[in-house]
Formats: C-alpha cells, structure tokens, sequence
C-alpha cells in the first residue's frame, strides 16, 4: 500500500531504553497527542527501519508490543493502522512509559468514565438544524463536477475568475431569487460566498464601521454574533415575540441613538423558528427608512417551509432599498458545500468583491458551475421538492412524540418553517442537568442559553429533526424522555 507521506521518528541512541520501546512510546505518544488519528497508516516495518536505521526485527519487536495492547491494527497484505477502537486521548506532555507486563496503558482500558459506559458512533444527535446529507443525489452530483472538470481542464479555465462568482452560477440564482422570491434583482446586484456566515461576515466587515450600533434578536446565532463582533459593531439585543422582533420597543431604541443596521431571520427566526408577521415587517421597514438603517435579512433555508402560505422575503416588498440579503443552498445540498449569495446594490457588491479578492481571491469554479448546472437543469429543485416532503414528514413525527412522550412539561409553538423545533421546557426541569443526563442516554441537543447574549439561562432546547429518519427520531425522543424522567419522574409520570 502507497503510504502519501514519509513518517518521521527520533530515535536516541545514547539512551537507556531499548530501541523498540523508544519506538512504542514515540508511537503511544503521537497518537495520544493527536499527531496520529484513528485509521491512518504507519509505514511498514522494513520502511521505517531503513527511515531510521535500525534492524528491521526492531520494528517489528515495537508493532507486535502495540498492536497487542490495541493501540495498532495489523491487516494482511494492508499493513499496519492506528486503531479505530481508541476511545480517548490523553494530552500528556511527555511520552508514556510503556508497560509491557500489565499493558494499563492500553486505550481500550484508559478511558474516561462517561466513554466506558457506552460508544460514541450510536449518539442521536438532534442538530441545530442541519440538513440529512443522505439524501443527495450522489451520482447526479458527480457527473456534473465531472462536467465542471472537464470544462475547466480542457478549456484552460481553471484560472482565476471574477471574486463575484462564475456568471453563469449567478444568473442561475438570479432566476431562482426573481421568480420564487419575487426580487427585482439585476446581475450586478448578486455575489457568490461561502456559506451565509461569510455572508453576514462580508456584510458586517463591508458595509459597518468599528463601534457602529447593529441590533439583533436576543435569541440569535451564537456565530452570528460572533461574526458582528469581530468587525468591532457594537451589538444591541432587542425583545422578540411570536409575531418576530419586537418594532416597538426597536423603534423606542432608535430615538435615543444612532442605530446603523438590523440583523434579522424572518422567515425563520434563529432559533425559535416564529415567522415575522406582515405588520412587523411592513413596521421594521418603516423604521429604517425613518431611521436611515440597513436591514440585514438572513434567509438561509427559506426553502423550509411546510405551511400552506407564502413567505416572501423582505427584500421583495415594494419599500425594501435598505435590505440586505443573504441566502444559502448549503442547506438545501449539505453544509460540506459551502454555497450562499448575497443581493445588495451594486454598490456593496462591489465593496464585497474587493473583500473577497483579499480573502481567497474567488469561490470554488468547479463546484459553481456544478452547481450551475443541476440549477439549470432543475435537479436542485426536484432534490428540493423530494427533500421538503421527507422534512415535513418527519418534522410531524417528532411534534406528536413530543406531546405523546412530553405532554405538560414541554411546549412548542405552531411555526413549521426551519428545519429544528424550538422546545420550551417545564421550569421544574434544569436544563444543565438534562444535558448531563442525556448525555448518559446516548443524545444530544443544543440547549437554549447557546443563542442568548452572555449565555443567560433558557429554559428551552432546540431539536433540529432534519438530519435524522424516523427510527433515529423515535429513537432519539425515548432517551431524551428516559433522560428527563432521571431528573423529574413525578412530573413526566403524570
């Protein structure tokens, strides 16, 4: 087997300790500090004997020690690996005696007490809204990079191209954002990034200067507002309701200072999923046009929506200058492609673009015109038609577990856009606790105080449903009950 890279060990020949146990431990050492992840292979026994000459029986003397205490993997006519059963690292500082009588230093026995109690590979692990990668369609996918490839390599394309995005990737979207969206957008108005946090990153970076007041929700995206601060705005968090962003007591704001932008999700407010009502958004556009602010809308997983009516964006109403606009078909595809856009004047976008040249210089060609392709074909939109079906289906499932299973002491509103359920939780519950308990149950959530400003408590939780199917939903909701039913059992068994 072609190992990609040469290994590197020292050896220290005036030491006391045997040449095969110097081996052992540099190897034990290397893959407790990280240097050697689970899987990877080692040279064989005659490479690294000639790499760091030495006999090759010494090698091997070093491989059998640690493959005996399950630290390696030996496969016939593969080679030699690093285990997968390894359950925990220890960052020591110093490579670890190796004990050949009692092998405690074995990995299958040095592990923590939470790990022996179970495996890490069977969690349920409710997302924070992610899509399920499952489903794509693989092959589609693939022979459209192969028609990129070809396109780029045969063409001599493969060379820097415009910071915006490929041309033919924007009009795409441009047609998707001007029909179903209803935008009155021009070509010159879209520019391609990676995903809608370097959009909201671009923005804050291009269009904010340091100490400028920006408002979002006090519930938000923890790396959103991570995203503000990191450009120096100065974040302002307001109130919010099940109509969305609380306009009055923004507006009571805005008389007493210079209010620069508004951050906001309105078609699925992050993370309690409320769609704005029309009065709030007529109400919010009003304010920055009597108040001279941007309004940044965040719109990434628009697609999501499981409801009989329509939500256009922001953007897309008659007095919508002043909007910003970040979308994303990260969701809609997997996170692993990073793909969004932003739509603002050709002003911003230029400012953008110039932002991009000195951050990477341009997006991803072959995955732009990829994507381009499966857009103009339509096979994005029937993914997307196929997708929402399972989506709503199985965000059904986990709202009738959720009150068969809960009942009382939890609540959830009735939006059905986005892809998490927003999870009120009985003041008697503590959510820290919960956490701790589920963890023990093999399942995991994001808990409420992550998307509030200081981490303030929440007595809430947010499941994102998406990424799993029906058996892991089900699954899932019985350990988060057993979980809960550890910490009250009077009340769930009510």
């Amino acid at each position: 087997m072609l190992r990609p890279w040469e290994l590197s060990l020292e050896i220290d020949r005036q030491s006391g300790t045997a040449i095969h146990k110097q081996i052992a431990q540099k190897i034990i050492f290397d893959i407790q500090s990280g240097r050697f992840t689970p899987g990877i292979a080692l040279p064989g026994t005659r490479e690294l004997a000639n790499k760091i000459h030495v006999n090759r029986k010494t090698v091997i003397q070093a491989y059998d020690e640690l493959v005996s205490q399950g630290w390696l993997v030996s496969e016939n006519k593969r080679g030699t690996f690093v285990s997968q059963r390894i359950l925990s690292i220890n960052y020591s500082n110093q490579p670890p005696e190796l004990n050949l009588q009692h092998k405690v230093d074995s990995p299958l026995t040095a592990v923590s007490p939470l790990h022996s109690k179970r495996s890490t590979n069977d969690f349920i692990h409710f997302s924070d809204g992610l899509p399920d990668a499952r489903l794509l369609p693989i092959e589609l996918m693939a022979r459209a990079m192969r028609h990129a490839l070809n396109n780029t390599a045969r063409n001599n394309k493969a060379s820097y191209g415009d910071p915006r995005g490929a041309l033919i990737l924007r009009e795409a979207i441009l047609q998707m954002l001007n029909i179903e969206r209803a935008l009155h957008a021009k070509i010159d108005n879209v520019c391609m990034v990676r995903g809608s946090q370097m959009g909201v990153y671009l923005i804050a970076k291009t269009c904010l200067k340091p100490n400028q007041n920006i408002v979002i929700e006090q519930l938000a995206c923890p790396l959103v507002r991570e995203a503000l601060m990191s450009c120096g705005a100065n974040i302002i968090s307001v109130p919010h309701d099940q109509e969305g962003i609380n306009t009055d007591h923004l507006a009571a704001l805005c008389a007493q200072q210079k209010i620069h932008a508004v951050y906001v999700t309105p078609n699925h407010q992050m993370p309690t999923a409320v769609v704005m009502s029309q009065n709030r958004r007529d109400q919010l556009l009003a304010l920055a046009d009597r108040y001279d602010f941007s309004i940044i809308e965040d719109d990434s997983g628009y697609e999501f929506n499981f409801s009989k009516e329509n939500y256009f964006p922001l953007a897309s109403l008659a007095k919508s200058k002043r909007v910003i606009y970040i979308g994303s078909l990260s969701k809609v595809l997997a996170p692993g492609f990073r793909l969004g856009f932003i739509v603002a004047s050709t002003e911003v976008i230029e400012r953008c673009a110039k932002k991009i040249s000195i951050i990477d210089r341009q997006g991803d060609l072959t995955t732009e015109l990829a994507i381009a392709e499966l857009l103009h074909l339509g096979e994005i939109k029937k993914h997307l038609l196929r997708t929402v079906k399972i989506y709503e289906k199985r965000q059904n499932l986990l709202r009738d577990l959720l009150q068969k299973e809960f009942g009382h002491l939890v609540a959830f509103n009735r939006a059905t856009n986005g892809l998490a359920i927003w999870l009120e939780t009985h003041p008697s519950i503590n959510i820290h606790t919960l956490i701790k308990e589920a963890e023990l149950e093999k399942v995991r959530f994001n808990a409420g105080a992550e998307y509030s400003s200081g981490l303030q408590p929440v007595a809430a939780i947010r499941l994102g449903f998406a990424n799993l199917n029906e058996d892991e939903i089900q699954t899932g909701i019985y350990r988060l009950k057993k979980a809960m039913l550890n910490q009250q059992p009077r009340l769930l068994r009510a």
